[in-house]
């Protein structure tokens, strides 16, 4: 048989398998894809924890935006409709932009900001991979510090490091912080001497945020994005975690801690092995973070629950909790590539 024809076979066999894995849904590692997403920018009511509440500038009307998770290298198009009544951009935090400048989302410099009813659309390169998120760049003091205009951007690697292989939960956890005085006062506030109250894991405070529910033997990737104006310092009890990457970028030198400070713009990604059953806090160990306004108890806090431990001690604060298993995007991270609200973030229109 000639090699030409050997040749025409092996091509026809990628080309046919490359089909099957898409028809499927799977990515197929090596292989760029072109994206588009719509977003839109609405005013939104959202309740931080008991009756706190704040208008929000919100992402598809929710806090946090809405997950996009995509592959190293594909080419995006996103298209963004500001129905709210204020100037905003796109930041895509992370993204190098090389050859697309303009794309990079901050007002009076690389593009004039998206007016009220106007739109915008974005086209990038989604490089390099890693732990990235999004956010508004105009006004940032008040419409990323207390407006909730921040999202999850998750870009994963052509080709992943071998502790990635060994990942088997996957949790995105924004850290974020809230002025309570300008709750109901949109296009005020982030102004120095700002008192920060409430403190949020994914927009909600203790108690209203979420366990991480784990087995044991799991591998856990925790992504620390911090998404507000204040640094926190994240305690994980009953545990030792590797910090794997830093910003996206896998470091030279992995490190063991079991506290992590986290800066306003900064990611983190831990690698937690569950291999000590209970229910261990994880919290802010900056003390007035772990506040609801003026009530102790709340703030930046959650709980590691294993799943082989009994929930039912009458005096577990958690134990009649109804669980939300997308609260992280745990379940949203497991799909295909896309883009995915999450129904637990949705807020109230404000008319």
């Amino acid at each position: 048989m000639k090699k030409g024809f050997h040749r025409r076979i092996s091509i026809t066999r990628g080309a046919a398998l490359l089909c099957l894995g898409v028809a499927l849904g799977h990515p197929m590692p090596g292989y760029a894809d072109k994206r588009t997403f719509e977003m839109t920018i609405e005013d939104t009511k959202i309740t931080l924890v008991d009756k706190q509440q704040f208008h929000t500038f919100a992402f598809n009307g929710q806090v946090p935006g809405p997950l996009i998770h995509v592959k190293e290298g594909d080419e995006l198009t996103v298209n963004v409709n500001n129905l709210t009544t204020l100037p905003h951009t796109i930041h895509w935090h992370g993204m190098l932009q090389k050859g697309t400048w303009r794309m990079d989302g901050v007002p009076d410099t690389t593009q004039a900001a998206i007016k009220p009813g106007d739109t915008f659309t974005y086209k990038f390169i989604a490089e390099p991979s890693g732990t990235m998120w999004y956010h508004c760049h105009v006004n940032v003091n008040e419409h990323v510090a207390m407006r909730g205009m921040w999202g999850p951007f998750i870009v994963d690697p052509k080709t992943p490091k071998p502790i990635e292989k060994k990942v088997t939960k996957d949790y995105i956890l924004m850290l974020s912080d809230w002025a309570s005085k300008w709750a109901f006062k949109p296009g005020y506030g982030g102004v120095p001497g700002d008192v920060w109250d409430y403190f949020t894991l994914n927009g909600k405070a203790f108690p209203d945020s979420q366990p991480l529910r784990v087995n044991k033997g799991d591998v856990v990737r925790i992504r620390l994005i911090g998404a507000g104006e204040l640094t926190h310092s994240i305690h994980i009890h009953g545990h030792v975690f590797q910090v794997a990457f830093k910003d996206g970028r896998p470091l030279p030198m992995p490190y063991e801690a079991d506290t992590i400070m986290v800066g306003p713009g900064e990611r983190y990604d831990l690698i937690l092995t569950a291999d000590n059953p209970g229910r261990w806090m994880v919290h802010d160990h900056v003390d007035s973070h772990t506040m609801n306004g003026d009530k102790p108890m709340g703030g930046l806090m959650t709980v590691i629950e294993y799943n082989e431990i009994n929930r039912n001690d009458p005096f577990y604060a958690w134990k009649d909790k109804a669980f939300v298993p997308d609260f992280y995007y745990e379940e949203s991270l497991k799909k295909p590539y896309g883009m995915y609200d999450a129904p637990a973030f949705k807020g109230q229109a404000v008319q």
